[in-house]
């Protein structure tokens, strides 16, 4: 069992790294044009290096906090070599993505919290949130756990039937109304469904809509009201999807749900086919959000669980 589990860290690894590749290789041709001919850190190379940060979809906000703290250190140490910066830069970037311990399950094969645990998910269209749950209740079901889905975006009719479809692919059961039917309505048949049949875990899809802000908030307040009905503590995961090819796009979609809803997990998408891998330090940063799930292909193993450390790792190896 040991071996077994040490090749399949030795694959997650992989394909972390391969779906990585176009970040680390945007990110290290940015950093070393930002120290050349450079042998300490000084103004020219920090201003160099936060541009670097901003242009790797680090975000503003983030870059300052990571510059503030070399210039703390360089006040302190009064000289840092540029061959030290990976270390420090390592080191920084590892602490904005740890997160306080949370009551979210740390493996697929964990413990779960709740019986069952409900994982609401929200996010515009087109980002990847089908893909998404269907990966994640083929990662659940892959780990011995019982899955149900519940297709609550209503509003669109190919979102009903692609993720019947995914359903039907992946070997889950799924609770739908069709189009038009009242979201709050799906999710209430999903959770007592999964109630009634002893499921381990429900994943509950609504509407990709970024409308206003009021109508957003007051969605997906009816669809937690009516499942705590049922459950109280429902839903124990919001899982918000974002897709991480936008760049900057990604951060204002975090700005937006995490403001009408509450928001406690993320899933970035679609990092091995873009170069703004660093969005995810930004938004981990700003929101104070755990990245809980990163999509790094298209097979349905390719969705990960995050583990900051690891991805540092590779991002800076």
């Amino acid at each position: 069992m040991g071996l077994f589990s040490k090749k399949e860290r030795t694959e997650e690894r992989a394909t972390l790294d391969n779906g990585l590749a176009k970040t680390k290789e945007s990110f290290f041709q940015k950093l070393t044009k930002s120290i050349l001919g450079k042998s300490t850190v000084d103004d020219e190379v920090l201003d160099n290096l936060e541009e670097t940060l901003i242009t790797s979809d680090v975000g503003v906000e983030t870059t300052l906090k990571v510059i503030e703290k070399l210039q703390q250190r360089i006040r302190r140490d009064k000289y840092i070599s540029t061959s030290e910066l990976n270390s420090i830069l390592r080191a920084e970037i590892a602490q904005l993505l740890r997160r306080p311990d949370t009551k979210l399950p740390a493996s697929f094969d964990a413990p779960l919290p709740a019986a069952p645990y409900v994982i609401l998910v929200v996010g515009v269209n087109g980002v990847g949130k089908t893909t998404t749950i269907a990966k994640l209740a083929y990662q659940y079901k892959q780990a011995g756990r019982s899955v149900i889905l519940g297709a609550a975006d209503t509003f669109r009719a190919a979102a009903v039937e692609q993720l019947t479809l995914w359903a039907d692919r992946v070997g889950v059961p799924i609770i739908q109304q069709g189009m038009g039917a009242d979201p709050a309505s799906v999710a209430y048949d999903t959770l007592a469904a999964a109630i009634a049949r002893h499921a381990d875990v429900a994943i509950i899809d609504t509407a990709g809509r970024l409308h206003n802000k009021v109508g957003l908030m007051n969605e997906l307040t009816k669809i937690r009201r009516v499942m705590q009905k049922l459950l109280p503590d429902a839903p124990h995961e919001v899982l918000l999807v974002l897709d991480a090819s936008t760049g900057q796009n990604a951060v204002e979609q975090a700005r937006q749900f995490t403001s009408a809803t509450d928001v406690n997990a993320l899933a970035l998408t679609k990092l091995d086919g873009t170069a703004k891998g660093g969005v995810i330090i930004g938004i981990s940063d700003q929101f104070q959000v755990p990245v809980r799930y990163i999509g790094l292909g298209e097979k349905m193993t390719d969705l990960q669980l995050f583990d900051p450390d690891q991805f540092v790792d590779s991002l800076f190896e």
